[in-house]
């Protein structure tokens, strides 16, 4: 569960409020996963307290009843965090014990073809040992740094791991904290590009074939692996539509639940798969907290829809930018 207190700039109390809703990394990234797969393909452990509210079970099952494990603990709390905002940076703690996951405590039938993890590089590292301590399972691993270890001292760590894991996703600040590469506000798209070429440049994957996918915004998600020098795709909301933009927290989150099902759609294939992940976090930075989902419609519109459109936007900037090199 995620609660949230807002700031200024100072460090002083707004007028903002929002009430607890339902939340956490893994949670956003397995609803993003939902909107293009059956409930039955999505998996995700869900470990309820002693206060665990039939409202949020009910959400819950809403999305479908398959594609949660839950576990129950009667002897402590459901796991809450707060989500602390001071102007435009957000900052993220837990304020009840956690739990920890392990690959292990998925059953046979319910591991997948695609595992997405958010911690550090150490605990990637052991995910990874546990990974291949399971017979017969070899997933394609989308790894998404936690933001407070998004530091310069967590560097060797992370380069250590790189080449054990299919996707690394950081969203644009966290490349540049790790790199120590300075920006103003927001990294632009070179500055992004040149994060991307570093930490692509490191060996991501077995054999290099692994790759860099870097959640940047309304600027896009911007791709680089062995089969791509480097391609941007675009945001289904851009800067032009921020009256569109309620609350962006889990939209990196849902982005990779997206990318995951586009991968299982498109061969593994991480360019049009990326197209999913940001109709994804479309839907989710629409209102605050998790988009509805009613009658098959999400928000009472259809993911494969923008999918088209965003496919649509990105073969016709191919063939304008074609054109201008012709004129």
């Amino acid at each position: 569960m995620d609660r949230f207190e807002y700031l200024d700039e100072d460090g002083n109390p707004t007028e903002r409020e929002a009430e607890e809703q339902i939340g956490g990394g893994g949670t956003y990234a397995a609803i993003g996963a939902r909107m293009f797969l059956p409930d039955e393909q999505v998996a995700m452990i869900v470990d309820r307290g002693h206060d665990f509210k039939p409202y949020v079970q009910a959400t819950l099952n809403m999305y479908g009843k398959d594609m949660w494990v839950f576990r129950d603990h009667k002897d402590r709390e459901t796991t809450r965090a707060l989500n602390l905002y001071r102007g435009d940076h957000r900052g993220f703690e837990y304020i009840t014990p956690r739990l920890r996951i392990t690959p292990k405590d998925y059953a046979l039938h319910q591991r997948g073809r695609y595992l997405h993890f958010i911690c550090s590089p150490k605990r990637a590292k052991e995910i990874m040992t546990e990974v291949k301590e399971i017979p017969d399972w070899d997933p394609v691993t989308i790894f998404e740094p936690i933001p407070d270890r998004c530091v310069p001292n967590e560097l060797p760590a992370l380069r250590d791991i790189l080449p054990a894991i299919n996707i690394l996703s950081p969203n644009a600040g966290e490349a540049c904290n790790l790199l120590s590469i300075a920006y103003q506000d927001e990294p632009d798209k070179a500055t992004v590009e040149q994060a991307a070429d570093i930490l692509y440049g490191f060996g991501v994957g077995p054999r290099g074939e692994g790759s860099i996918v870097i959640r940047s915004g309304a600027l896009g998600a911007y791709i680089k692996n062995s089969q791509s020098t480097g391609q941007w795709i675009d945001a289904y909301y851009t800067v032009a539509d921020t009256g569109k933009v309620i609350d962006v927290t889990g939209a990196g989150n849902a982005f990779l639940g997206g990318l995951a099902a586009g991968l299982s759609k498109h061969n593994d294939d991480v360019l049009p798969a990326a197209v999913y992940g940001t109709v994804a976090a479309s839907f989710v930075i629409e209102q605050h907290g998790l988009p509805s989902f009613v009658n098959g419609h999400w928000n009472d519109d259809d993911p494969e829809k923008r999918v088209q459109e965003v496919q649509a936007r990105s073969r016709n900037g191919s063939r304008n930018v074609e054109e201008g090199r012709r004129d």
